[in-house]
Order: C-alpha cells, then sequence, then structure tokens
C-alpha cells in the first residue's frame, strides 16, 4: 500500500476537490494507497476556507499537522531574521512535526510554498503542473498566453519531482492534448488578425484562452489520479530521484495519456 503525504495551503474549494476526489479513489480500491497525513501551512480559525479543509480530514479520519507561516514570518524571534532564513527555520520546524509519519510519496495539492532544499531531500514530493514536459514554464495563466503566442498545436499536464527550482525537476508523469481541431481552429482563426497584446487585453474571457483552461482543468485531476494508481500497483517508482518502470528500466516520464483522456472525457462533454 502506497503511504501518502498531502500537502495543502487550502485556500478554497479547489483543494478540497483534489482531496475528495483521491480519497473517493482510494476507498473504491483504485488507488492501493492510504493518505497517513495531510499537512496545512495555516492555523484552525486563520481562513474559512481553511477550516472547511480541516472539517474535511477530520471526516476521512486523516491526522492533520497545521503550522501556520504567516504567523511564525511576524513571531519575535523571527524579527531581523532574513526571509531566507524564516524559510529554513520554516521548513525544519514543519519536518520535526511530520517526524512520526514515513510517507512513500508526497503530493502537493494546491500548496502555494516553495518547498525548500532539506525538505526536498527528506521527502519524494510530487507538484502538477499544466504543461508539456517541454512546454512553458510558470502559472497557468502564463502557460496558455505562451502557448497561443507561440500557436502551439498541443498541450498538456504533467507531475515533476519538487526541487527548490520551481517547474523544474524531473519529468515524472504527463498527458498530452490538441488544442487544434474542431473546437479550436475558429479561435485560432480569431487569433490571427490580432496581435498577443490585443488578445492579452481581453483577459482569461478570451475564448481560445478559455477553451485551453478548459481542456487542461479536465485532465489535472484524472492525471493525479492515474500517477498514484501508478505508484500503488507498481507500475512505476523513484529511487533517488530517478523514475523507474516495473521491470527497473529508467524513465524520463511516464506517459498517461490514453487513461487521462478515459477519466477526463466525462467533464468535457
Amino acid at each position: 500500500m502506497l503511504k501518502i503525504g498531502w500537502f495543502s495551503t487550502a485556500r478554497g474549494p479547489t483543494s478540497r476537490k483534489l482531496l475528495q476526489v483521491v480519497q473517493e479513489n482510494i476507498r473504491s480500491r483504485i488507488i492501493d494507497g492510504q493518505i497517513i497525513f495531510a499537512f496545512v501551512n495555516r492555523n484552525p480559525g486563520e481562513y474559512k476556507e481553511t477550516d472547511q479543509f480541516f472539517e474535511l480530514t477530520r471526516s476521512y479520519n486523516i491526522p492533520t499537522v497545521h503550522f501556520s507561516l504567516k504567523e511564525f514570518e511576524t513571531a519575535p524571534q523571527n524579527r531581523g531574521i532574513s526571509p531566507e532564513q524564516i524559510r529554513i527555520r520554516y521548513d525544519r520546524i514543519i519536518m520535526e512535526k511530520l517526524g512520526q509519519f514515513s510517507p512513500d510519496i508526497c503530493v502537493l495539492a494546491g500548496y502555494m510554498l516553495i518547498v525548500g532544499t532539506e525538505m526536498c531531500r527528506k521527502y519524494t514530493m510530487i507538484n502538477l503542473h499544466p504543461a508539456l514536459p517541454d512546454g512553458p514554464k510558470g502559472t497557468w495563466q502564463q502557460v496558455i498566453w505562451q502557448l497561443i503566442e507561440s500557436n502551439a498545436e498541443r498541450s498538456g499536464v504533467m507531475m515533476h519531482l519538487v526541487t527548490p527550482e520551481l517547474d523544474r525537476g524531473p519529468i515524472i508523469t504527463y498527458c498530452s492534448y490538441p488544442i487544434t481541431g474542431e473546437q479550436f481552429d475558429m479561435h485560432w482563426q480569431s487569433r490571427k488578425n490580432k496581435t498577443i497584446a490585443e488578445i492579452q487585453q481581453e483577459g482569461e474571457n478570451n475564448p481560445l484562452f478559455h477553451l485551453i483552461r478548459k481542456h487542461g482543468v479536465a485532465r489535472e485531476l484524472p492525471l493525479i489520479v492515474a500517477t498514484l494508481k501508478a505508484f500503488g500497483n507498481g507500475e512505476i517508482s523513484i529511487k533517488q530521484g530517478e523514475l523507474f518502470d516495473k521491470y527497473g528500466t529508467r524513465l524520463k516520464g511516464y506517459d498517461l495519456t490514453v487513461e487521462v483522456d478515459k477519466l477526463a472525457r466525462e467533464s468535457l462533454n
């Protein structure tokens, strides 16, 4: 059974949805695993949305550890200390608080902090990025604007190993999907008549931007589920920061496009 650690900032309904879907797939035995702890970088009473996340973990009987970064940053003992040193101290305290747990893998599920070097060394941590392995870096908004600007034909979603360098860790799993074809072509045609600056003025309401985002979001949760399923049944494993298949062959990423497309189809119809 795969022992899963769950890291979240628990800012809103998406964070809860991520946990709910994975927990449902564990209960239905699609994922052979167990969430052995959840860590939240906020305290109870700090935010209403986060309190709802705490209620959810209690309902699942998931041991939940919390430690507010906001309160820690303003604590008297940290006055005059650089932000970098505060984060090093903060991560060390997190590791102390989680010392009783031995996860096989940790999922960053809406965890809005950059993980430091020491945490990356201690835990095998994976994170979602809304692009192909060789695709754009940055936030999901930045990714989509870059796709539009470059007239890309495909995009994807990937999970990568967490390193201190943002979105640069080794690829673990990924899926790809076309952003041309029947649904997209008329929007690409409209794009030809505008500069990227003119399109960006429309913001996220631009039809092409919205459609690319829709197809990406439909695959994010399925990719997380399919990834944990693959780890749980031994299809893939991580050893010393590298990915291997069940035969011991080193991989540069595990393609889950077929499985993810099946799972994503319902939300796209």
